[in-house]
């Protein structure tokens, strides 16, 4: 009787010890979850925390900063949405890609087949990923008649030769993304469809002149009307877009919700059917881009019109994904990345009409040379490693995304690939004295190219390069042919030493055209 007692309680304690095991190994942090939040023409100063004097408000971009990771010196990879979006997802500069002319959403693909992307390297590393968001990196459109070219030659290109039932390809579900939900380009420009997993999800085609009347009354245009034509839909500044063909069901005002909702819907699907798998969601936003059209709960909301309130609910998909996360269990081991594309889109005008510096502490503008066409917000969350606020100086790039993600999973980059990416996970797990990279090439729209190593920065023409007036320069005999600026100094680009210090012009020209031409060395190398 005694044996047989003994032989019970050594059961009992040895079933003890290995549910206490199982506990303890389903707690263990696995791959962390990450999710990328990218605001589309999101100034730094418009995070009211990066600016002392800003007249939005982003309580929940400011509070997720305090117990994060956060850059100070970080910038896109590219001064405008198609070449920024290259960088990040394929971690190379826009200038190696094949220029191709951009008409709108209808941009053929620019990234090739078979080239590696933050999605098929996550995919690599055992992820679920998705692209859930504003795509603008070109589509493969099937055409109704072969015979005939997509867009029209004649003026009026509103009518194209799309077949919107036929499936599309070249989209995130060729590129290493297993689900999509995607805008093709820009909120101002058509097409306004959702696009599925390669499939138009309403394909009852209008035109946008259908629904929304061209003008309302008492519109009074500015500066941004010329980006308009007479038919195009125009209300006040940053509420306009172009005429275009559009799905039935498609609301310009919902868009951005619309978006957002499908995030965290995948969020809440992937925690609840497949805890045991980690995920990747790439959730590039519409907002705050144009049209400014914020939703009933912060229309009139912000001290600085239709742009702050928009800002708000920029700052307010934030608090969805953090609380999301938190409510499925998952928030502890995830990453969340919050920046922009760019900078935000904000002219001398805006400054004095709205008192508010959405580009802080920069010269420009969205697509401008100078830094604030491309100098973001940059906040990295992961409360499994990162337990309170920590400032990160040294420059960096979303560029560099492909490296990091390398690094943070172990899977190495496919070769020549990736090949302008450096990996700032070091700086992820608490180096941060450290620089990530040497240099950084700037691209405008202009397809102009700058290059900032430490303290200078050098630019291959005259003018912004971009939006900013005047875009370009012609040179004078004797005169600079360039512009070089000391930032230690000289932070808002005003003094151009072009001709006070050939030397360094003649090594940072050097420079560049040494990157164009052969690239990096071992870029993305795991140390």
């Amino acid at each position: 009787m005694r044996n047989k007692f003994l032989w019970i309680i050594f059961a009992l304690v040895h079933h003890a010890i290995i549910f206490q095991a199982a506990f303890a190994q389903v707690n263990k942090p696995g791959k962390p979850n990450i999710v990328i939040i990218l605001a589309d023409d999101m100034g730094y100063g418009d995070v009211s925390a990066n600016n002392p004097g800003a007249r939005t408000t982003t309580p929940n971009i400011d509070r997720m900063a305090q117990k994060s990771l956060v850059f100070t010196d970080a910038y896109s990879g590219g001064a405008v949405c198609t070449p920024s979006r290259y960088a990040l997802m394929t971690g190379r500069y826009y200038f190696r890609a094949k220029q191709q002319q951009q008409f709108w959403g209808y941009l053929p693909p620019l990234i090739e087949p078979g080239r590696e992307t933050i999605g098929s390297l996550m995919q690599r590393a055992g992820y679920t990923t998705a692209c859930i968001g504003k795509w603008h990196l070109g589509l493969n459109w099937q055409k109704k008649d072969n015979s005939l070219p997509q867009i029209p030659q004649k003026k009026d290109k509103t009518v194209t030769n799309t077949n919107f039932s036929a499936n599309i390809t070249g989209g995130p579900n060729s590129l290493g993304f297993d689900y999509s939900f995607i805008l093709p380009g820009s909120l101002d420009m058509p097409p306004y469809v959702f696009i599925k997993n390669d499939k138009v999800v309403d394909t009852n085609i209008i035109l946008t002149a259908d629904v929304y009347p061209k003008t309302a009354t008492g519109t009074m245009p500015v500066w941004d009307r010329k980006y308009t034509n007479e038919n195009d839909i125009y209300y006040e500044r940053g509420i306009w877009w172009r005429n275009g063909e559009m799905s039935r069901s498609f609301k310009i005002e919902n868009c951005f919700d619309t978006l957002v909702k499908e995030g965290i819907n995948f969020i809440n699907t992937r925690a609840k059917d497949h805890p045991e798998k980690p995920f990747m969601l790439y959730l590039p936003l519409s907002g705050p881009h144009t049209p400014w059209m914020p939703n009933k709960n912060f229309k009139g909301k912000s001290a600085l019109g239709p742009y702050g309130d928009f800002i708000a609910q920029v700052d307010d998909v934030v608090r969805q994904v953090n609380e999301a996360l938190a409510a499925q269990n998952i928030a502890e081991n995830t990453i969340v990345i919050f920046s922009s594309d760019n900078g935000a889109h904000w002219s001398e005008e805006d400054k004095q009409t709205y008192a508010h510096q959405a580009n802080y502490g920069k010269r420009g503008q969205k697509g401008d040379l100078w830094d604030g066409g491309q100098h973001i917000p940059l906040i990295v969350k992961w409360p499994a490693q990162i337990k309170t606020k920590v400032t990160y100086t040294h420059t960096l790039g979303l560029i560099d995304l492909m490296a990091t993600l390398s690094e943070l999973t172990g899977i190495p980059v496919r070769e020549n690939n990736g090949e302008d990416s450096f990996s700032f996970y070091k700086v992820i797990k608490g180096q941060l004295n450290v620089p990530v990279r040497d240099d950084l090439i700037f691209i405008s729209s202009h397809n102009k190219l700058a290059i900032k190593q430490g303290n200078w920065k050098y630019a291959e023409c005259l003018g912004s390069a971009g939006i900013s007036e005047p875009p370009i320069i012609l040179p004078v005999k004797g005169g600079p042919l360039g512009q070089l600026y000391d930032l230690s100094t000289d932070p808002l680009e005003t003094n151009n030493l072009y001709l006070q210090n050939s030397a360094k012009v003649k090594e940072l020209a050097a420079l560049l055209e040494k990157i164009k031409a052969q690239g990096y060395s071992n870029a993305t190398v795991i140390k």
